[in-house]
């Protein structure tokens, strides 16, 4: 395949080299002949547009928050049978780079640009209003699948999404940044960055899941290789000839950390000795596996990270815990995936399915902070859970009453032998992730390694190569942007030095660039603190050789100032030209992003039918000011019951319901403290005016307030809120007559509201 452009060009339009073909094709000439009558005439009938004869099937597998040393397959202590198996068949990549975090990532798998370049240099709930940094996806930036689609490819997206606007997630999108708006003809899964296992907020094409039926022992992850081995049976039942392009995102290993209590009792007491000592163990997999070479060492623990011997008993048992459930996770999706590539074999379509695995979209994740957590959103809101607290919750974690996740140290651990994590894309623990790639009919070598540069922007490129598909100069009328990656099916015939001279990475400002076997880098904060002002005078930058480190250890700094001065001048012209200016060290933007949205959107909501399924980002924002609520609702009955409005579930959010004649405002702080309030007279039959006043405090973000109920106006019971959420509530759903995913209330969900509901208006204070 023919590159756009090289990998260290700008993001910009007017560049774009001449390219033989636009899409959507021609529409095609009638070339039969038309006479008054049909026995005269000569039909014709257009050929349908196929990519070229064995075209391989593609299947994209991407992870979440995964280490280089988390998968066995890699050297990592969790077993990874079904992963071994396709390393086994094909070949695995120990120099293979994401961005150190999810959106970013994504978007570039999908598009091949650097994500800068088409606004995804953050996660989508961290958009701010610079044009690297927007989250709006360009349409000069085709999604592969629009591509492979319009070239005769069956299309579908199934699991995370995560790169569409949260403003954007809701009924009245608009759709065209979702992936059936972006060349997916079906889509099953969540659209947000990370989601309940158990309960999880689902989306079938663009309409919310409600009220599913599922088993008792339901997993999302099961669910989804479910879906997806249906998705491929059913296309290939009607068209046998047509390829497939399945994007499969699990929500794993991403926090809440959910799985069964029989996975998780298998790694009983197999982290006991800690994390100084995994990483050691690691290592010397690594080398008998000849992912790392056999002169590599192990690279200093951060001081910020505590050393296992340094915890009290307590905390070894909880962290142990915690890690115990996270390999479970680990293990189960392990499980799950298999299920699929055994029905490729057993279908016989394994062998021609070019399948790119790319084993985390990021480093491991150290956003559980250093003593982890119950609840992973009390993370995005400053708080601290105590040990106690959380030991009291050991035996429940990884069950659906919480959103757990484990500590910073288990996160360095994993991601043996480099430094750092996700987040810290200055380091290689942030953004070196495994990759497998095998296509048993394409790809001759078998269980081999390959160690060439390469970057996630290098896989669309590779896709369309290996499908013998040129990258179209026009993408439904707009011309497209440069390609930024290079593809790596040269990779494919053995191990030689690689095509990719050059690439940036910026993350939360921690950045780097790597330059013809150079890293030079800056790390300006850590996953688990908020990230003070950046002050570019004070960055200590650091210089590696990777071609003779590979571990990213021996800081050469002072011996090549000359050469870290080039790398560094380098890295600000880059900057400059592919939009990652100005930098930001806050860890956390969803405060800077959330009032963004807010200032475009309306002071006061009017709703006039049920709706479901609105991402937080982009609903009312109720947090740290005073509002109203008001209904005119028709209660026909004396048991008319349900909710009216929420947001959230049982880790987070709030719900206002009718149950037994009475109203009723049930508070979820964070999973640690559950406020309900109730109206102290029983409401009359027919049609009648409620109301839910807040009166905030004020004094700062996160204090309480009185909550006043009226009904026909006047008032009938009040109560305090001692504290509210500050940032963020939970990855659950706003929703309007129902409670659509885990319940906030002492209810079943979806607990739709059985009356009338006529009008519901929501006014905020300052």
């Amino acid at each position: 395949m023919k590159n756009v452009r090289d990998n260290s060009h700008p993001a910009d339009t007017k560049d774009t080299e001449p390219s033989l073909s636009s899409l959507p094709h021609k529409e095609p000439v009638f070339e039969g002949k038309i006479r008054p009558s049909y026995l005269d005439s000569t039909p014709h009938t257009p050929a349908v547009v196929r990519p070229k004869a064995g075209a391989p099937n593609i299947i994209v597998i991407l992870l979440d928050d995964v280490g280089f040393a988390q998968m066995g397959t890699f050297g990592g202590m969790i077993p990874t049978p079904a992963l071994d198996r396709l390393a086994q068949d094909g070949l695995r990549y120990n120099s293979f780079h994401t961005t150190a975090m999810c959106t970013p990532t994504r978007a570039a798998i999908l598009t091949g640009r650097n994500p800068h370049a088409i606004g995804q240099g953050a996660v989508v709930e961290y958009a701010t209003g610079y044009p690297g940094y927007n989250g709006l996806w360009p349409r000069s930036a085709a999604c592969i699948a629009e591509i492979l689609k319009q070239e005769g490819y069956a299309t579908a997206a199934i699991g995370k999404w995560h790169n569409t606007p949260m403003a954007e997630i809701g009924p009245s999108g608009p759709f065209h940044r979702w992936p059936t708006g972006l060349g997916f003809e079906y889509f099953y899964g969540f659209m947000g960055g990370a989601v309940n296992q158990w309960e999880p907020t689902l989306f079938e094409n663009t309409v919310p899941v409600i009220n599913p039926d599922r088993p008792k022992d339901y997993h999302l992850t099961t669910e989804l290789v479910d879906r997806s081995i249906r998705w491929i049976d059913t296309s290939n039942s009607v068209a046998p000839d047509r390829p497939f392009f399945l994007w499969l995102a699990p929500g794993a290993t991403h926090s809440p950390h959910h799985v069964g209590k029989e996975w998780i009792e298998r790694f009983k007491g197999c982290f006991d000795d800690g994390w100084d000592v995994y990483r050691e163990r690691a290592l010397e997999l690594q080398k008998s596996l000849g992912v790392v070479p056999p002169d590599a060492e192990l690279t200093a623990r951060p001081d910020e990270i505590p050393a296992w011997e340094t915890l009290s008993a307590d905390q070894k048992r909880l962290f142990s815990r915690m890690m115990e459930v996270f390999a479970a996770f680990t293990a189960h999706t392990d499980h799950e995936l298999g299920r699929l590539f055994d029905h490729l074999r057993a279908t016989d379509q394994y062998d021609n399915t070019l399948t790119i695995y790319v084993v985390g979209d990021n480093g491991a994740s150290a956003e559980g902070g250093l003593n982890g957590t119950v609840d992973a959103m009390t993370y995005f809101n400053g708080i601290a859970e105590s040990l106690p607290q959380m030991l009291e919750r050991i035996e429940e974690l990884g069950s659906a009453r919480h959103y757990n996740h484990f500590p910073a140290g288990w996160a360095w651990a994993v991601d043996a032998p480099f430094q750092w994590m996700k987040r810290i894309a200055s380091h290689l623990g942030g953004v070196r992730n495994p990759l497998v790639v095998t296509w048993p009919k394409g790809i001759p070598a078998r269980g081999e390694i390959r160690s060439q540069f390469h970057h996630a922007v290098d896989l669309m490129p590779t896709l369309l190569e290996a499908a013998g598909i040129q990258m179209p100069g026009s993408v439904n009328g707009t011309r497209q942007q440069p390609v930024d990656g290079i593809a790596m099916n040269y990779t494919f015939e053995g191990q030689g030095p690689s095509r990719r001279d050059i690439q940036i990475f910026e993350m939360m400002s921690n950045r780097a660039i790597y330059k013809d076997g150079w890293w030079a880098c800056a790390r300006e904060n850590v996953p688990w603190q908020a990230g003070e002002a950046l002050d570019l005078d004070k960055s200590v930058w650091e210089l590696y050789h990777l071609e003779t480190d590979f571990v990213q250890g021996k800081n050469l700094a002072d011996r090549h100032p000359e050469k870290l001065e080039e790398l560094k001048k380098l890295f600000w012209e880059k900057a400059e030209q592919g939009k990652i200016l100005p930098l930001d060290s806050r860890n956390n933007r969803m405060d800077a992003a959330q009032a963004d949205i807010a200032a475009r959107r309306p002071r006061e909501y009017v709703f006039r039918s049920p709706i479901a399924g609105m991402h937080e980002g982009g609903a009312p924002d109720l947090k740290n000011r005073s509002f109203r609520m008001t209904a005119r609702v028709d209660l026909q009955t004396a048991s008319t019951e349900g909710v009216l409005v929420a947001l959230g579930g049982r880790i987070g959010g709030y719900s206002w319901f009718i149950r037994n004649r009475r109203l009723h405002y049930c508070y979820n702080f964070l999973g640690i403290d559950h406020t309900c309030i109730s109206s102290t007279e029983e409401l009359p039959t027919g049609e009648i005016y409620i109301e839910l006043g807040f009166q905030y405090d004020g004094g700062g973000k996160g204090k309480g307030g009185t909550v006043t109920f009226k009904v026909n106006g006047k008032e009938c019971g009040s109560g305090r809120l001692e504290r509210t959420v500050k940032t963020v509530f939970s990855r659950e759903t706003f929703d309007v007559g129902m409670d659509i995913n885990s319940p906030v209330g002492d209810y079943d969900a979806p607990f739709k509201f059985t009356g009338n509901l006529i009008e519901l208006r929501i006014a905020l204070g300052d």
